[in-house]
């Protein structure tokens, strides 16, 4: 293996360790001060900051039960992109200098599908779109989904490439 490629697996492995170990930070906050951001996912889902005229204000849902719930699935998608990330980063150690880093690469393909869903999908378009989150002034979270998807959708697409 050349230096050239022994760099190019450096920079993938610390690259996909940095998104491990933000999506694990992301879930362990929303766990230990789950207050703040239940708030923010209570607001989106009740939908009590959007445009007061907007006919969009009927999918609204006001259960608290059903935001816990919208809650937890966050928290747990946010922990199984980061476990996806940890677990590729440790096979990528593990097969540094060998064809396992190749294979490693599948856990980050499987990483940046689950962030991809939690905060394309979940903020994007459900929370961002469904949700009319782009109404509220105080409690949109469009431009930091957008940069989280776009962080791991740059690292996923360089990962995928030859060494």
């Amino acid at each position: 293996m050349t230096r050239a490629q022994q760099a190019a697996r450096a920079a993938k492995l610390a690259m996909v360790a940095g998104l491990a170990a933000f999506a694990l930070l992301v879930a362990w906050n929303n766990l230990t001060d789950y207050g703040s951001n239940f708030a923010f996912v209570a607001h989106v889902l009740s939908m009590d900051t959007t445009f007061p005229d907007s006919a969009l204000r009927s999918r609204a849902i006001t259960a608290p039960a059903l935001w816990h719930a919208g809650y937890a699935a966050i928290i747990l998608g946010e922990a199984l992109t980061g476990a996806c990330f940890a677990l590729g980063a440790i096979a990528m150690a593990r097969g540094f200098r060998g064809a396992g880093f190749g294979r490693a690469k599948a856990w980050v393909h499987a990483g940046a599908a689950l962030g991809f869903l939690v905060w394309f999908l979940g903020f994007q378009v459900l929370g961002g779109e469904w949700f009319a989150m782009w109404q509220s002034a105080q409690w949109n979270g469009q431009e930091s989904a957008f940069r989280f998807v776009a962080m791991i959708l740059g690292v996923a697409i360089y990962v995928s490439q030859p060494e």
